[in-house]
């Protein structure tokens, strides 16, 4: 059984809860300053954010010894999202301990910038979690660089220690559903499966999302604004979450019922279905988030022609040609002088139509049985001579290049060299790893039509993206060539999903210059894996959804190893915004505490008190205090929602 989150965190002199002093400040989770807030791993420097002075050595959470620590976390695996999640740990100043003998040096020397642990050792060598202080730790997040790796951390700490929470990141679903039976449910996490759903509403354009809070069915939508007025005016009791003011879309997070906004706008309200009625707003527009209509019949054909059309190359169309001429000239003989003798009388003349037929009769040599030359003048047996031999060399020509086409198509197709014939309003996903997978999964749960282009040829999931009807382009999607493969000048998105930052960078400016005059209509998906580099592109390069798997994942970990359950992750503008649960803590910096003491950057959705089986308190109002076991769904930005839980975690004030 998963044990509960501790009821205190070790002390810092660092600026966190200090003896003597109320770790709940006049406000809950006041904000920090916005340079703190933004403060990021950026290509190995951390920016706006010190580390911490060297700790006293009275301060036990400063000390180099933290097998005595308890209350703390520690994080096996110094890769992507364990990384950004001991940032936020740190952010949040909640103590975590590192463990991993094979980091990148340069996250290393971060993470020791931090003022954090580190321990380079195996997770599963012997002595290792004794070190790390696995006695007294409240959550163990195992995220080694490697499936095996992470599995293999994950049996050892539950045999050492099988109360304490355990939070795996697995990529692979099999094997995640069996260690979910050991560790509990929900403590395997899948970071693919974490991100992909966003990728793909990206690619849908779609704007709202259903959320299911303690079985109560909440909309989290993105409208724009049609007149000017105050959100109150405008949304009545749905609750605004953010507002994307202005062209250069400035983000106003959680603001007040009484924010004046105008044309132009954008503002994310939250609210159930009847509130949504109320306010006569629909926040599923008719189609959205579903296929493009499929194309006409006509248009269909039409694309088919014109694709058909790059088979025809000059070869083929010289042996057209020649074909032609013969079958005009000999279809113009036939007609002037083929004599038909029925007896007596004026001998007859074929027809246009009888011309046209012998003509193909005797350049095919299958007839002789309609008509003959045994009975013409001897010109005319010379021309059938030459009909014979031309005839029969264009048909030997035709039937040779059809074959060469055909062959070289189907082994284009296998080698998935081939370019897509017919296609529009698709998806061109670019990457197929195992975020690419799932994001290729989803497009295809909603009917989407989507073609795959990827560099490796052994990739390991090309066969199961052609097991579901998709096609897949090998090739190296920086080359112009590559992506008109794809039929970008007819695709309705692009995700660009590889594990590399600068190839994606590359393939995402190759998309550009590609789509040219569409590049303001066409969602494009880029991921990276820093959130301040992705900020820069946008910035700079005009992208409007660079998004890092980390940043979305890492606050599930994090949640999961602190009690505070993640229910959903959306991005108003460029900033994820989280949907949680936190159950109060008995004793705990929240209980007994007015709702109106939260950050103002904190939406409080609803409350569930304990022990009460009734329907939530939707709206809550801002008198309301808080109960040890309540259950609070907030809504909020990572940092805000990591502030409160810090305030809960504190013990209350005497």
């Amino acid at each position: 059984m998963a044990t509960t989150a501790p009821s205190s965190w070790p002390t810092r002199r660092n600026g966190h809860a200090a003896p003597g002093r109320s770790p709940l400040p006049p406000r809950l989770g006041r904000r920090a300053n916005g340079a703190t807030r933004r403060a990021v791993y950026d290509r190995g420097a951390v920016t706006a954010s010190q580390p911490s002075p060297p700790p006293g050595p009275d301060d036990p959470a400063g000390s180099a010894d933290v097998s005595r620590w308890s209350g703390h976390v520690i994080v096996c695996g110094l890769h992507d999202v364990a990384l950004r999640t001991v940032e936020q740990f740190h952010l949040a100043g909640l103590p975590v301990v590192v463990v991993d003998d094979e980091p990148e040096p340069r996250l290393v020397s971060i993470v020791q910038g931090w003022g954090i642990p580190y321990i380079a050792r195996s997770a599963v060598m012997r002595g290792s979690f004794a070190s790390a202080g696995l006695a007294g730790a409240s959550a163990v997040i195992c995220a080694e660089s490697t499936d095996l790796g992470t599995l293999e951390t994950a049996l050892e700490v539950r045999n050492l220690r099988p109360d304490v929470r355990v939070v795996v990141h697995l990529d692979n679903p099999g094997v995640g559903g069996a260690v979910e039976g050991i560790t509990g449910k929900g403590s395997v996490l899948d970071v693919a499966g974490l991100f992909a759903p966003s990728v793909v509403d990206a690619c849908l354009g779609r704007t709202a999302h259903d959320l299911d809070l303690d079985g109560q069915l909440f909309i989290a939508a993105a409208l724009p604004v049609s007149r000017p007025g105050t959100l109150r005016e405008l949304y009545g009791d749905l609750a605004p979450i953010g507002v994307l003011q202005g062209a250069e879309e400035h983000l106003i997070e959680c603001p007040g019922r009484d924010l004046p906004v105008s044309v132009g706008d954008h503002v994310t309200v939250l609210g159930t279905p009847a509130e949504f009625k109320a306010a006569s707003i629909d926040p599923h527009p008719a189609g959205e988030g579903r296929p493009t209509k499929r194309s006409s019949v006509a248009r269909r054909i039409g694309l088919a022609v014109r694709d058909f059309m790059d088979y025809i190359d000059p070869p083929v169309r010289a042996t057209l040609w020649g074909g032609l001429a013969v079958v005009i000239v000999s279809t113009l003989l036939l007609r002037a002088f083929y004599v038909i003798d029925d007896g007596p009388g004026t001998p007859d003349r074929m027809t246009w139509v009888e011309s046209l037929y012998f003509t193909i009769e005797t350049s095919a040599t299958v007839g002789f049985g309609d008509f003959s030359f045994a009975d013409q003048a001897w010109e005319m047996q010379v021309f059938a001579i030459w009909l014979i031999i031309a005839g029969t060399a264009f048909v030997s020509l035709l039937f040779a290049f059809v074959t060469n086409a055909l062959v070289s198509r189907r082994i284009e197709a296998s080698l998935g060299r081939a370019r897509v014939r017919g296609t529009e309003n698709h998806v061109i996903l670019i990457g197929l790893g195992s975020v690419g997978m799932r994001v290729l999964e989803g497009l295809r749960d909603r009917g989407c039509e989507v073609v795959v282009i990827e560099r490796d040829e052994d990739n390991r999931y090309a066969s199961q993206a052609r097991l579901l009807g998709v096609r897949v382009i090998v090739g190296d999607a920086t080359l112009a060539r590559t992506l008109d493969a794809a039929n970008m000048s007819t695709a309705r998105a692009v995700a660009i999903m590889t594990s590399d930052d600068m190839t994606n960078i590359e393939t995402g400016l190759a998309v550009r210059d590609s789509l040219g005059e569409r590049w303001a209509d066409v969602p494009v998906v880029l991921r990276v894996f820093d959130r301040g580099l992705g900020r820069r592109l946008e910035e700079t390069f005009e992208f409007r959804h660079v998004w890092s798997t980390a940043a979305i994942a890492a606050p599930w970990f994090v949640g999961a190893a602190i009690g505070m359950g993640v229910l959903a992750t959306f991005y108003v503008g460029t900033t994820p915004f989280l949907v949680a649960r936190l159950t109060v803590r008995s004793g705990g910096g929240l209980d007994g505490a007015p709702m109106r003491g939260l950050a103002a950057n904190v939406r409080v959705l609803a409350l569930g008190r304990s022990g009460d089986g009734g329907p939530l308190e939707h709206p809550p109002r801002r008198d309301t205090r808080f109960a040890g076991g309540d259950r609070a769904y907030l809504a909020g930005p990572y940092e805000e929602l990591m502030s409160i839980v810090r305030a809960d975690q504190a013990d209350r004030a005497a």
